[in-house]
Order: structure tokens, then C-alpha cells, then sequence
């Protein structure tokens, strides 16, 4: 959603922005552009390849770009090291990239063979094959349940739990085959495989995605300056709804009994809401991009 994005964050020149989800580097190649001569763009990246890739597109821009190996919920640590102390824009694009989908041996899809992985900091953590081999039957179908909204957690995670006696998980196709085969009708021809929900909650789980929302949606309107705006586009309604509400408390302002004469509270809204319904992607995007059927982004002004 490029064109919204840059309708939502305004970058202006000389401001200085954070792109918490750096991947390939297009949206921050956009903003770089729309911050000329002198906007400045921290970059900021769990993932060390996409961190490589981004380097090659965005290095025209030269002392404006700095990048990071580093999670977004980590942005504030990052900037104190740069010295910066505040920001006029962040964006975060949430969830897992098309290259890190397309690489097999990341492990994220169903549809190509890879190790079971699902990491995207591969220098840190536990893998998607050391969580399917270690929880128990409780913990496994609680991450499917709560992480993929799968309907048949508890009848994957038994499965799951009797076949690794046999042989340790250790490939996408040998964990998406058993899936197949324990959910009803899971060799019939279907809209959505029926692995995918239960490969989204590992991947949720192993990089504690949801935490790091919420911790990054946080810093990021700790960060903003006055008049700064925080966009965030999710890809599942777990993301968002975090996103939604964090935003909704945020430009809440008095929260005294309406039976009061006066405000006891002194509570002040801290942003302006700029997207009171959630912003999706229109039919020519989804025509030239099916994966970005499913964005929602949603944006905020911080106040004071």
C-alpha cells in the first residue's frame, strides 16, 4: 500500500523517520524520496539478509539512510545509540515478507519443501522444529488455537505429539502432510490449505510477534514528536486488533463517570485517530499483489 502509506505519514524534508519493518526496502526508498534533500531514514531489521538487500537498493541515498540489525520494539534503544531522541514518522509493515515466504530454507511456507525454521532472526531463538518437538499436547494446541484460530488445534497437536516418537519434526513438508491428514477433509481441494493456520501460530510464537506489536506500537508513540504520525499495517485481525485498540485508548481523553460536573481525571487524548475505519488496499494493488488482500492499515497523529 505504498500510496497510502505516503498519504498517511507526510514525509517531509528534514524530518527524520523509522521504517520498523525494513524488508526489501521499497517503502523506505519512498520515503526517502518524499523527504528530500535532508530527510533522514532509520531502517530497522531482525532479518540479516533483508537487511543486505535493503542496503543495495537504498544506497543512493547515501548519510540519510542508517540501518540496524534490530526489532522494532528495540527502536528506542537503536535511536539513543544514534543519538536521536525523536521522531516525525514510523512505520511499521507487520508480518512475515514476500522474500522470506519465497526463500525455502527460511522455513515460513507450506508450499516449498525447507527446514522448519520460521525464525526471522536466524541468530537467535528456537525454531519452528524445537517447538513441534518439545511442548506438550496442552501447550501446541493452545499456540494453534490462540495464534491461528484453528478450528482442529487439539486434534493436531495429539497428532503431532504421536508421530514425533516415531521421527523428530524436521521439514515444512512433513509437518504441512501430517496437518493435511489429521484435519477432516484436508486432502480435498480448498480456497485456503489447511496447514496454513497452524504455520501462521508457529510463526507468531517463535518470534513473539504479537508482544512485539505491542511494544512497538508503544515506543513508537513515545517516540513521535508533536504533530508525528505512526503508521502500522497488519495482516491478520490478531495484529490488528492490538493495533486498534492501542491506538483507541491513546486518543482517549477524560475517562471520569459521566456523572460528574467536572473532570477529576485530567486525562488528555495523546493522538489524533486518522483512519476511523481501517484503510485496505484497493482492487488494482490486489489484482498486481495477492498477498496484500489481507493488509489493514491503520494511522495515528500524536498530539503532545
Amino acid at each position: 500500500m505504498p500510496r497510502e502509506v505516503l498519504s498517511y505519514l507526510r514525509p517531509q524534508a528534514g524530518g527524520i523517520y523509522l521504517d520498523g519493518t525494513l524488508g526489501g526496502g521499497g517503502h523506505a526508498r519512498q520515503i526517502l524520496e518524499a523527504s528530500a534533500p535532508d530527510g533522514i531514514l532509520i531502517g530497522l531489521d531482525r532479518d540479516s539478509a533483508a537487511l543486505e538487500k535493503a542496503a543495495e537498493v537504498l544506497a543512493p541515498f547515501g548519510d540519510r539512510v542508517k540501518l540496524r540489525h534490530a526489532a522494532f520494539a528495540d527502536a528506542e534503544r537503536e535511536l539513543a545509540e544514534l543519538g536521536i531522541d525523536g521522531l516525525d514518522g514510523m512505520l511499521l509493515d507487520l508480518g512475515v515478507s514476500s522474500h522470506q515466504l519465497d526463500t525455502p530454507e527460511r522455513g515460513f511456507s507450506f508450499r516449498d519443501d525447507g527446514p522448519l525454521d520460521m525464525r526471522m532472526d536466524r541468530s537467535a531463538g528456537e525454531t519452528a522444529a524445537e517447538v513441534v518437538n518439545a511442548l506438550d499436547e496442552f501447550e501446541l494446541a493452545r499456540i494453534f488455537r490462540d495464534y491461528g484460530e484453528e478450528r482442529w488445534a487439539r486434534k493436531i497437536a495429539r497428532r503431532i505429539c504421536q508421530r514425533r516418537h516415531e521421527q523428530p519434526f524436521e521439514t515444512t513438508a512433513e509437518l504441512a502432510e501430517l496437518i493435511r491428514e489429521t484435519v477432516p477433509g484436508g486432502r480435498q481441494p480448498a480456497r485456503i490449505h489447511p496447514a496454513t493456520r497452524v504455520f501462521q501460530a508457529l510463526r507468531i510464537f517463535v518470534n513473539d510477534e504479537l508482544e512485539q506489536v505491542r511494544r512497538g506500537v508503544e515506543i513508537g508513540l513515545r517516540l513521535l514528536h508533536p504533530g508525528g504520525r505512526l503508521v502500522v499495517i497488519s495482516f491478520h485481525s490478531l495484529e490488528d486488533r492490538i493495533v486498534k485498540h492501542m491506538f483507541r485508548d491513546a486518543a482517549m481523553g477524560c475517562v471520569c463517570p459521566p456523572k460528574l460536573p467536572i473532570c477529576q481525571c485530567g486525562r488528555q487524548p495523546e493522538v489524533e485517530i486518522l483512519t476511523r475505519r481501517a484503510i485496505r488496499p484497493d482492487a488494482d494493488e490486489i489484482a498486481q499483489n495477492q498477498r496484500s488482500r489481507s493488509a489493514i492499515l491503520r494511522a495515528v497523529r500524536k498530539l503532545k
